[in-house]
């Protein structure tokens, strides 16, 4: 059994327990709406809540930040979450490492699929410019990448991954109404695995409700979710490539 690990929120020493919430209420901003939002972090369990900062939202409307300190705390050893197992590759060493143990390049098809509009997520990935600092996999040498936009019928995007002789397969799912993402997906699994695709290309999703272990459990190789940068995508996908071939060292 693993030792316990017990942590609380840090604001100016280990473990005091210091946090920051912000909210709206509907309540004209003065007097009484301080002590409302005040008295509404104490019934949330907070000690010694202070509001640090109002301000008059218009209609009759108030947000507050208040800081405050949690006396609950959190057991790290309780905790297992399933993620996907991803080398810390630079662009250029993922570049360098195709280079000298793939000897040629990596093909991507990514598309939203569905009814999904949302391409803000798929676009960090693939296009050049990327997210936070991390370059895009259309800027990788060693990667050619097809990005097929969004609304793509999974019948389309698994003939494109045919059509180009795709290494991956990227989807993102922004849309969750009614699970809608579960059905794309398992569509997609299932069109693949029907048109003997399936273990030749590595399939992966992401999306702010995508986890690796829903991924995993619904057929696919990874799951990413929100704050994923291209690199980790790109040394995921290298990683997998050299591991199917024998040659991962």
């Amino acid at each position: 059994m693993a030792e316990s690990q017990w942590i609380k929120p840090y604001g100016d020493t280990t473990n005091d327990g210091a946090v920051q919430i912000s909210f709206t209420l509907p309540v004209k901003i003065g007097g009484i709406a301080r002590e409302a939002a005040r008295r509404l972090c104490e019934a949330m369990n907070l000690e010694h809540p202070q509001v640090a900062y109002m301000k008059d939202m218009g209609g009759g409307y108030t947000f507050f930040v208040v800081y405050g300190r949690v006396a609950q705390g959190v057991d790290l050893s309780t905790i297992d979450v399933p993620e996907a197992k991803v080398p810390d590759w630079s662009m250029e060493q993922v570049n360098q490492i195709a280079r000298e143990q793939l000897s040629r390049k990596i093909t991507v098809v990514g598309a939203c699929t569905g009814t999904d509009a949302h391409t803000v997520g798929l676009d960090a990935i693939l296009n050049m410019k990327g997210f936070h600092g991390d370059y895009g996999l259309e800027r990788y040498a060693e990667f050619n990448i097809h990005n097929m936009g969004s609304q793509v019928p999974n019948e389309l995007l698994a003939a494109k991954a045919q059509a180009v002789g795709a290494d991956a397969i990227l989807i993102s799912q922004v849309v969750t109404q009614k699970n809608v993402h579960l059905h794309n997906m398992t569509q997609l699994v299932d069109l693949l695995e029907a048109e003997g695709l399936r273990d030749q290309v590595i399939l992966i999703a992401g999306g702010p409700r995508i986890t690796h272990e829903l991924a995993v459990e619904l057929g696919f190789d990874a799951g990413f979710g929100p704050g994923t940068v291209p690199s980790e995508v790109a040394a995921f996908i290298l990683q997998e490539l050299l591991t199917r071939k024998g040659e991962m060292r």
